[in-house]
């Protein structure tokens, strides 16, 4: 870009800006802001994802596709049957490393929320009320089983009634909190330590998902019942 062109800034809390670029230097750019904009690129529902960590690199492109999708809060977790198990430096190192891809998702997708990534937890200190924000009676809290379980779009919407795409569904602003395994799932003493906790167990389908493909389906379908 040169001096003269025109940008799009955000503050990551939901805020942007239109602005021109005054100055481009090799270690730093000068720019002029012009007029505030309208940012309505977020879903009506607010979901957190608590996430069995996958392994290798299979967390980035979880965490880019989640932001894109519109989370606003990435909870990860060690499970029972983890294969990746941070914790320690280690740990914010890879949280801070997530942390920056969701601010680049921001910019290609062009959110203007950048989605907390919060720092590794195991799913048992989670689940005993470590996290506090999503045990409260506004947020309703589903775990992935592959046992006879609700659907998806019935969890969505069984405590107001509503249909996907109603107008009720499309004007509330709930908040979800989906909870899945690592690779292999959670164990049969984690989920059920959900369900005591008063999870409610949900199922996508008759299809055994990945670890990284399930959090992202159940996000994809959150979003056609709750985007604008």
């Amino acid at each position: 870009m040169q001096p003269g062109d025109q940008i799009e800034l955000f503050d990551g809390q939901g805020l942007a800006y239109r602005a021109q670029v005054m100055e481009m230097g090799r270690k730093q750019v000068t720019v002029q802001v012009e007029a505030a904009l309208s940012s309505d690129r977020e879903l009506l529902a607010q979901v957190t994802l608590a996430l069995g960590m996958p392994a290798n690199d299979r967390m980035d492109s979880l965490i880019e596709k989640a932001t894109e999708l519109g989370a606003r809060t990435i909870q990860p977790l060690v499970c029972e049957r983890s294969v990746l198990r941070l914790d320690g430096e280690r740990a914010a190192k890879k949280v801070a490393h997530w942390q920056a891809v969701a601010v680049s998702a921001c910019e290609q997708s062009g959110r203007a929320v950048v989605p907390v990534v919060r720092q590794v937890q195991t799913l048992s200190t989670w689940l005993q009320g470590a996290d506090d924000e999503v045990r409260g009676p506004a947020w309703q809290r589903g775990v992935l089983s592959l046992r006879d379980a609700m659907s998806l779009p019935q969890w969505l919407t069984r405590d107001a009634g509503l249909t996907p795409r109603s107008e009720e569904a499309l004007t509330s602003a709930p908040r979800f909190v989906f909870l899945s395994g690592p690779e292999g799932g959670l164990s049969a003493h984690e989920e059920q330590s959900a369900l005591d906790a008063g999870w409610t167990a949900i199922t996508l389908g008759r299809r055994v998902l990945r670890a990284d493909t399930a959090p992202l389906a159940a996000l994809s379908v959150i979003a056609s019942v709750y985007e604008r």
